[in-house]
């Protein structure tokens, strides 16, 4: 028997609220610093499944097309992130619209300091100077107690002047415990060629602030730990000279130039070509350099130095083709930046359709990434050697290759709205030379990676 439509629509009320709110709610968590009480999300569900239809949150996104998210990441062992987005599209008038998103990481876990596993446990001082935390024999080192909460808001305007011409512009902001970054960008397409071809011209602008907790260290400076020294007040005059004063800043410009052409009624092509330059502060102030002795033993920590300056450059190909039940997409990225890192990236996702193209689906992703890391990549040093301007252990800018693979699945139900989950499992191997230091034989100087993530979204209309 069929659920009446006032009914059906209640229901399905109800699983968008479930996302929305949910995302909404995971805000009101973690802004718990503003002494506001957090919502209770299965209370608030249960209010939208019974509200009426002009509550608050439906006047709230009149006029709206809403798309909600809910994201859970995890690493083995290390980082977990959950994450709430809530984003919508409202149109002006024919040729004009707004746009808005607001996004919530929280962010826990354990992160890799750069430091190499030993044969024995290691100590090491917290970034606040405030304590310490040991590492047992053979274990990557990470500091558990990594925590953070990042609050992200844009907003964005689209206009078309004419009939081959649109504009948009936007702002972004977004805060962390120890970050603060604020941008706006903007771009122009022009289309030729009965828009069979359209060309794109796009630029962004950001400003970053990096307030690093226990302050910036200043690069190549040791780490101080407390047993090393005779007494607090010795501890903290070492720790204080390893800190820089003031926060650190970073500039970034970016442009983008595209094209993208029509091949055929079902298929066509994007060809990208990006330029970025930041500066400023491009340290990560937690990370670590291992310095041993010649039996491969860890006698000392630096922190990481980076050049003041990157320069990037990218190109990127997409190709796109529809199918009777289905819908291809096939892309490469070739990177490359004046420190050194150049890398490949290939993808593709293939979306099948079990009756129409709005009937329910299933998608397979597929994506390769190989890293070749920056020139000033090193694992560790060795005592008494030259130690270069710029050193970092940091696997992230090191080379490695990585593997994702995911399904995701959606529908559209009855009154147009879209639901869709997606699992995704991704790898990272890290490489590099095999040392044949005695004190490192049996131990992962190159720890691979697993991770798992899981999201649901429903799309409102």
């Amino acid at each position: 028997m069929a659920e009446p439509a006032g009914q059906t629509r209640l229901c399905q009320s109800g699983i968008a609220a479930a996302v929305c709110l949910s995302s909404l709610a995971m805000i009101g968590f973690d802004a718990a610093a503003t002494e506001t009480p957090a919502i209770n999300s299965a209370e608030a569900v249960k209010q939208a499944s019974h509200s009426e239809d002009d509550s608050l949150l439906t006047r709230l996104i009149d006029g709206w097309e809403i798309d909600a998210a809910l994201l859970w990441y995890r690493e083995d062992a290390r980082v977990q992130a959950i994450e709430g987005v809530v984003s919508g599209v409202k149109a002006l008038s024919d040729s004009e619209s707004i746009n808005a998103k607001i996004v919530l990481d929280s962010l826990s876990g354990a992160s890799a300091s750069g430091a190499v596993a030993q044969q024995w446990a290691q100590t090491f001082t917290r970034p606040s100077g405030k304590g310490e935390y040991q590492v047992a024999a053979g274990e990557t080192p990470l500091d558990d107690t990594f925590q953070d909460t990042r609050l992200s808001l844009s907003g964005g305007w689209q206009k078309t002047l004419d009939s081959a011409t649109k504009v948009n512009a936007a702002v972004y902001g977004s805060k962390e415990f120890d970050y603060l970054s604020l941008g706006i960008n903007g771009g122009i397409d022009w289309g030729f060629f009965k828009d069979n071809t359209t060309l794109s011209l796009s630029g962004a602008l950001g400003y970053d602030l990096f307030d690093a907790v226990g302050g910036r260290p200043v690069p190549l400076s040791t780490m101080a730990i407390r047993k090393d020294f005779a007494n607090d007040e010795a501890f903290w005059q070492a720790f204080d000279l390893s800190r820089q004063q003031g926060v650190g800043d970073k500039r970034i410009a970016e442009m983008m130039l595209g094209v993208t052409q029509i091949l055929t009624k079902s298929t066509l092509v994007q060809f990208n070509y990006g330029l970025g330059y930041s500066s400023g502060y491009l340290n990560d102030p937690y990370k670590l350099v291992s310095v041993l002795d010649t039996d491969g033993n860890a006698s000392h920590y630096l922190y990481e130095s980076r050049p003041d300056s990157r320069l990037k450059q990218s190109a990127f190909v997409l190709g796109k083709t529809a199918f009777k039940r289905g819908v291809a997409e096939y892309s490469y990225r070739y990177t490359h930046d004046d420190w050194g890192l150049d890398s490949h990236t290939v993808e593709g996702r293939y979306r099948h359709y079990f009756s129409t193209k709005t009937g329910p689906y299933l998608q397979f992703h597929l994506r390769g990434y190989r890293q070749q890391g920056v020139d000033f990549f090193t694992p560790y040093l060795l005592q008494g050697e030259v130690v270069s301007p710029h050193i970092s252990a940091d696997y992230r800018i090191g080379d490695m290759d990585t593997w994702t693979i995911g399904l995701k699945t959606g529908w559209r139900l009855k009154d147009g709205d879209e639901i869709a989950l997606r699992l995704e499992y991704y790898r990272q191997l890290p490489s590099g030379e095999v040392s044949s230091l005695e004190g490192l034989q049996g131990l992962d100087v190159y720890p691979e990676l697993n991770a798992a993530m899981l999201q649901l979204n429903y799309s409102w209309r």
